[in-house]
């Protein structure tokens, strides 16, 4: 990477950690107690909800469940009847697969789309539909972290809060505000808004093309400070509507690591210590900079003689964002669980693809997903706190929590879902015939791309490898599984670890009790983060990415 291109990353990642601590004291503040909007009142008397009655993780989860299913169905009646809207452009309704795939990825904060988003969606279909699930299913994973931080700091409770109330007040008092502000900055930096459609330009050579407008910039913030990541355009951020500079680009950056590094110091002020969110921030840190170093590397020297004289992977990069820029946005991109891009994925080196690959094989850590980063993170530190427990030769505790037996049962549940799923769907499509008929390369790139795609499936990414023809029978329904099992089997092992948490008595502090800080502490969560994602995926990415680096 440029000196510039270490400059633009430093100040990003400079910003970001200033914006988190104001953000993340707020979340704290309105996130957990007081007193209810009016708005909120409001929905809640239509929804005939009791805003003062907790639930315990069952009811939470059955109410998480209800809200998602009802999403979907939402969704995919919209997509199945856009023809009959306003504001469709002409586009017919999806086929049913499409729109259930569809429904299903932007309900489980995927986004990933198996139709080029221009020439499929009206502007209602994204207004009402997309805009709005971005918001929701963003604030499920919210409720969730929210859930498991109550797991830790409360006392011999049976509760961990009400799921409808965290859900409103994430979305009114976080989400749609920030969109706002955001979206004003977005546009002022060139990002089109407005509700045009198609209309025809001549071009220089005497030619023309067909330009699409939209609402471009109110979409922009919300599919990135979401985690949503799904475009408006089929190129995403890598159009020129959608981020037209490389100021654009670096604030994209910024929001889709806003919420997420926010929502650590957020735990931090809940559990009522600083220094443990920002030691959590520290671990994010490390790991986030050990991918874009790898990344970085891979995209600058790796595969073939062009590449090596053209200084970098230029092929499938934007020249207004450059490789520096998209490398930086591809690892945010898949260390956040956002899926956005600003350049095509499958055109990055094997290796620099790869890396990519095992950002989202990290399980949501760096800094993952609204909500779901956090949880995801706890779960390493759990399962390090259980390995130093055990190389001390005591129960393990955090937080003042006993992490026993039944706790590491949920711990490992939670961890086994992702690499399960990915390598058996991954498996599936590799050996059957309507799997193998949708790959658009032979042999170990071939794989990566299936690979990848199930990866970003079940770890709620979006982000996608384009030589792989995803919309077909086989892959949209196989996907939908995949994303549906992907998202809320581990919310479920979540809530019911917070459940157990809350449940029990905090106990004493001892000399023997392991420090979830300092140097140790950090090189253990790390190191259990990687080893975790590697025992898992190591041979996948030997047969995928590595084999195909080596040709």
């Amino acid at each position: 990477m440029t000196v510039a291109g270490w400059l633009q990353a430093l100040l990003i990642l400079t910003v970001l950690v200033a914006l988190h601590v104001p953000l993340g004291d707020y979340l704290a503040r309105v996130l957990d107690g007081g007193a209810h909007l009016r708005a909120e009142r409001l929905l809640h008397r239509v929804c005939g909800i009791d805003p003062d009655r907790e639930q315990g993780w069952k009811h939470y989860l059955v109410s998480l469940l209800a809200f998602s299913l009802i999403s979907i169905l939402a969704l995919f009646g919209l997509f199945t009847c856009q023809q009959w809207l306003p504001w469709s452009l002409g586009h017919g309704g999806m086929p049913w697969q499409l729109a259930l795939d569809t429904a299903v990825s932007f309900t489980t904060n995927t986004s990933w789309q198996n139709y080029a988003g221009e020439a499929a969606t009206g502007h209602l279909a994204v207004m009402a539909g997309l805009g709005v699930q971005a918001f929701a299913s963003a604030a499920v994973g919210m409720c969730v972290g929210l859930a498991l931080i109550r797991g830790l700091i409360r006392r011999s409770s049976a509760d961990l809060g009400n799921f409808w109330v965290d859900l409103f007040r994430c979305v009114l008092r976080v989400l749609l505000p920030l969109a706002v502000v955001f979206g004003v900055v977005l546009i002022g930096l060139g990002v089109e808004q407005n509700l045009h459609g198609a209309h025809t330009v001549g071009t220089l050579t005497g030619g023309s093309q067909t330009l699409i407008g939209g609402p471009v910039g109110s979409w922009e913030p919300v599919k990135l400070l979401s985690g949503d990541g799904g475009g408006f355009f089929n190129a995403s951020s890598a159009h020129p509507f959608e981020n037209p500079s490389a100021w654009s680009n670096a604030m994209e950056i910024l929001l889709m690591l806003l919420v997420p590094t926010a929502f650590i110091r957020t735990f931090g002020r809940m559990v009522g210590s600083l220094r443990q969110s920002w030691t959590l921030l520290t671990v994010v840190g490390i790991l986030f900079g050990l991918l874009l170093a790898a990344g970085t590397l891979a995209q600058a020297t790796h595969t073939g003689t062009v590449a090596t004289a053209a200084g970098g992977q230029y092929e499938g990069t934007e020249t207004r964002i450059g490789v520096n820029g998209s490398t930086l946005f591809g690892v945010s991109a898949t260390g956040s669980a956002d899926g956005a891009g600003a350049a095509s994925y499958d055109s990055f080196s094997s290796l620099g693809g790869g890396v990519l690959l095992a950002a989202m094989m990290l399980g949501e850590v760096s800094p993952g997903g609204t909500g779901s980063g956090l949880y995801g993170l706890l779960i390493a530190v759990l399962l390090a706190v259980f390995i130093g427990g055990l190389m001390v030769g005591r129960t393990p505790e955090y937080l003042r929590k006993r992490i026993g037996y039944a706790e590491m049962r949920l711990v490992v549940c939670y961890a086994l879902v992702a690499p399960t799923l990915i390598l058996l769907f991954s498996a599936l499509a590799s050996a059957l015939p309507a799997g193998r008929a949708s790959m658009g390369n032979p042999g170990a790139h071939g794989l990566t791309e299936v690979i990848y795609a199930f990866t970003s499936n079940v770890q709620s990414n979006g982000s996608s490898m384009s030589g792989l023809s995803g919309n077909t029978p086989f892959y949209n329904l196989a996907m939908t599984a995949a994303m549906l099992l992907g998202r809320y089997l581990p919310m479920a092992f979540v809530l019911a670890l917070a459940a157990r948490l809350a449940a029990q008595r905090p106990g004493a502090v001892t000399v023997g009790t392991l420090r979830p800080h300092g140097a140790n502490f950090l090189v253990l969560t790390s190191g259990a983060a990687l080893v975790l994602a590697l025992l898992n995926f190591l041979p996948a990415l030997s047969l995928g990415p590595l084999a195909d680096g080596m040709h």
